[in-house]
C-alpha cells in the first residue's frame, strides 16, 4: 500500500498550501507556539494551547485536530492561530507520531481526544460549557467519531471530512487494522478495496466505499452528536471522496430523529486543500496537488474560512 503513504506526504503539503518538496518520510513536526501559546505536556497529552485574544473572562474554545501528517504541523499551527485571534481559546492535539504516541495511523487511541476535553474544560480560561472540535482531514474524521461520543462538544467543523472510520496507514506499507481503538479495541472500519483496480489513491477510497454496505458498523453515528454540523469539501478532491462522504454525513443525520443540523459549504474546482485560512498574496502555489486548481482553493479558502469562524461564533455565542 505504498501508494497510500505517499499520497498522504502530499497532504502536508497540500494542507500547509506550500510546494517545496518534503522529505521521506514526511518529518514529525510539532510547532513551536510562541509567543501566543504554549506548549502542554500533561498527563499524556501533547498539545499546544493558545489563550482566546481579546476576550475577558472565560471565552469560548476549540479542539482542534490536524491530519495524517501527525504531530502539530505548520498548517494546523497557522489555523489554530487564526482561531485564536477571532476570540477561541484553542488546544491544538498530536494524537500520533510524536514521542510516545503511535508511529503510525492504528489503532490510536480515542481516549487522546476525551483527556483533551477534559483539559479545555478545566482551564480557568475556557467556558466549558461552550466547547466545539474541529478537524482536517483524517482529523475531521476524528472529529467526528469524537463528537458522536461526547455529548459536551456543543459544535462540529469537519474540512475534507469522512463519512466513516477508515482502516489505518503508515508511512512504509498496508497496516491491518482500524485507525482508531476505543476502550482498547479497534473501532470498526472500512478497510481498503486494494483487489480492486485503481490509478489513484481517490479510486481507492472510492471504490472502498462501494462495499461500505459490507461495513455498516464503521459509519460514523452523527445521529448521536448533539451540536450543529459544517462540513467543508472539495468536489475535485484526489485524495478521497470528501464531498460525496460530506453527503452521506448529511443524509444519515436527515433519516435518523434527533440527529444534529449538518450544512455542507461544497467548492466545485476546489480539491484536498479547499479548507483553512485564505492564503496570502495573488497568485498562490501548490494548492493544487490534490485535487482543483490553484485559484479555485484559494478562492474556496477565502469564502469558506469567514463562513467558519461565523458559524463557531454562532454555535457557541454565550447564553
Amino acid at each position: 500500500m505504498k501508494l497510500l503513504a505517499f499520497a498522504a506526504a502530499l497532504v502536508t503539503v497540500a494542507a500547509d498550501g506550500h510546494a517545496q518538496a518534503q522529505g521521506w518520510p514526511p518529518p514529525v513536526v510539532r510547532s513551536d507556539p510562541a509567543p501566543e501559546g504554549r506548549m502542554v505536556d500533561e498527563d499524556g497529552l501533547i498539545a499546544n494551547f493558545y489563550p482566546a485574544q481579546g476576550v475577558d473572562g472565560p471565552a469560548p474554545a476549540i479542539l482542534l485536530l490536524g491530519g495524517s501528517e501527525g504531530g502539530i504541523g505548520p498548517g494546523t499551527t497557522r489555523d489554530a492561530r487564526a482561531l485564536s485571534a477571532e476570540g477561541f481559546a484553542v488546544l491544538s492535539v498530536s494524537y500520533y507520531r510524536l514521542p510516545g504516541q503511535p508511529e503510525v495511523l492504528m489503532d490510536v487511541p480515542l481516549e487522546t481526544f476525551s483527556t483533551a476535553l477534559d483539559w479545555l474544560a478545566g482551564r480557568p480560561e475556557v467556558d466549558a460549557d461552550r466547547i466545539a472540535i474541529v478537524g482536517a482531514s483524517k482529523g475531521a474524521e476524528a472529529a467526528l467519531l469524537a463528537a458522536s461520543r461526547h455529548a459536551e462538544i456543543d459544535a462540529v467543523v469537519a474540512g475534507m471530512p469522512s463519512s466513516v472510520a477508515w482502516q489505518g496507514m503508515s508511512w512504509e506499507g498496508e497496516v491491518k487494522g482500524s485507525s482508531w481503538a476505543e476502550s482498547g479495541e479497534p473501532v470498526p472500519y472500512v478497510p481498503y478495496a486494494s483487489d480492486m483496480a485503481f490509478g489513484s489513491l481517490g479510486e481507492l477510497y472510492a471504490n472502498s466505499l462501494t462495499r461500505l454496505d459490507q461495513h455498516e458498523d464503521a459509519i460514523i453515528p452523527v445521529e448521536a452528536i448533539t451540536g450543529p454540523v459544517l462540513l467543508v469539501c472539495g468536489e475535485a478532491d484526489s485524495l478521497w471522496p470528501s464531498c460525496p462522504m460530506a453527503r452521506q454525513v448529511a443524509e444519515r443525520a436527515q433519516t435518523h430523529a434527533g440527529a444534529p443540523q449538518v450544512t455542507i459549504l461544497a467548492y466545485e474546482d476546489a480539491g484536498h486543500a479547499v479548507y483553512g485560512p485564505p492564503v496570502e498574496g495573488e497568485n498562490p502555489q501548490g494548492l493544487d496537488f490534490l485535487g482543483g486548481s490553484n485559484e479555485g482553493n484559494a478562492k474556496a479558502r477565502a469564502d469558506g474560512w469567514p463562513k467558519v469562524v461565523a458559524f463557531l461564533k454562532d454555535a457557541l455565542r454565550a447564553q
